[in-house]
């Protein structure tokens, strides 16, 4: 450690020192990322959450240390916390996260040097929260989750792999994910409902199945708070929500397939257009808002750096909630038919005069989730418009 100039830096409650470096990236020789601190600081609002719902001490592995910020934190600023497990292959990060305990004046908290996946194997239903935020996919550890999690556990999971469960590379996100993306307006979307998917998937060979807390994408990562349950009909049931998404890229029109093996049309029923198709995926709810509700009210009084930006995520997601799937961007369809978009608010109103669902999304300030078609909203753009 003496070989480093060490940076100090306080989130939260919690201080922690690491080696100062030029950039993020898996070369810094202690994993500290500052542009993950919201996420961090939501991920603490809803373990909160579900230590209350489950009114018990709770133990928590923190998969991939880094500095130790993570599990630190947890530690620190959650009640109801009992024992928190930080791993990291590095011996040098393992060092820090000692140093780090320390420095909080922390017990309790067990620093490991495991490789992710055998670490998770190794200690088989011993964590009521796991907690994956990889530096790229967490697809290779996910079937290690299926055979440590408990049941009514908490998995907290990163993908900072955007670029491939967005579709700009296709062939990666069929590698690790098993599914086909589409780069769409919606695509940030479409990427959290592929890994939502994959996660169903693979827990289900261990007859567990999900309920999605919460889930946002935000920057450059995609984060889900998903509960896990036991039971082989329950796996089979959730499984009823894996299907596709078909996307008309000539008329913008979009419509869903349920069941894994199920037949999609190919063409566009409004168009003719030949239909592209996005999955297999998940199009159950990905917001839950009473798990959210709660997590705005922890966000009242927790201290968190972060408040403000958690609330305007916090309370976008609960809108969400229920929505239908995908969403569609104002300008995109503007642009489609040549004409000028009218104000948003102005769309709303008139979407909701008509009688139809009309709902901002945090994905994209442009788009719209609702239950019109795209036959319905470009009469509506087109009336705005003369």
């Amino acid at each position: 450690m003496d070989e480093y100039k060490i940076k100090q830096i306080e989130e939260g409650l919690t201080k922690i020192e690491f080696p100062e470096f030029d950039k993020v990236s898996s070369d810094a020789p202690v994993f500290y990322n500052p542009h993950m601190e919201l996420n961090r600081d939501l991920s603490i609002l809803a373990i909160q959450v579900f230590q209350k719902q489950e009114d018990r001490e709770i133990d928590i592995c923190d998969l991939f240390g880094g500095s130790g910020i993570r599990g630190i934190r947890y530690k620190n600023e959650i009640n109801g916390v009992g024992n928190v497990a930080i791993n990291d292959i590095s011996e040098l990060a393992n060092e820090y996260e000692q140093h780090n305990i320390k420095l909080n004046g922390l017990d309790n908290i067990d620093v490991f040097q495991h490789d992710a996946s055998m670490f998770l194997r190794m200690k088989r239903g011993e964590f009521d929260v796991i907690d994956i935020d990889p530096f790229g996919t967490p697809s290779p550890f996910l079937d290690s989750v299926g055979y440590c999690a408990r049941r009514n556990s908490l998995l907290c999971v990163t993908a900072t792999d955007t670029s491939a469960l967005c579709g700009t590379y296709k062939e990666p996100c069929i590698r690790k994910y098993n599914a086909k993306p589409y780069k769409s307006e919606y695509c940030h979307e479409n990427g959290i409902r592929i890994l939502a998917g994959f996660v169903a998937l693979t827990l289900a060979k261990y007859s567990k199945c999900i309920e999605i807390q919460m889930s946002h994408s935000t920057e450059h990562y995609m984060r889900l708070y998903i509960k896990i349950k036991k039971g082989s009909k329950k796996s089979d049931e959730s499984l009823k929500n894996i299907g596709y998404i078909s996307h008309c890229k000539n008329c913008l029109h979009r419509q869903t397939t349920t069941g894994l093996a199920s037949a999609i049309e190919e063409t566009c029923p409004i168009c003719g257009e030949k239909l592209i198709h996005a999955g297999p995926l998940w199009l159950g709810d990905i917001q839950n808002a009473e798990f959210i509700e709660k997590m705005i009210d922890e966000n009242n009084y927790k201290k968190i750096n972060s408040e403000k930006e958690a609330l305007k995520l916090l309370n976008s997601c609960l809108l969400e909630a229920k929505a239908p799937a995908t969403f569609f961007d104002v300008h995109a369809i503007c642009k489609s038919l040549k004409i000028s978009a009218p104000k948003l608010d102005r769309i709303f109103d008139e979407m909701k005069n008509k009688g139809f669902i009309a709902i901002k999304t945090h994905y994209n300030p442009l788009g719209i989730k609702t239950d019109a078609n795209i036959e319905d909203i470009k009469k509506i753009l087109i009336d705005l418009s003369k």
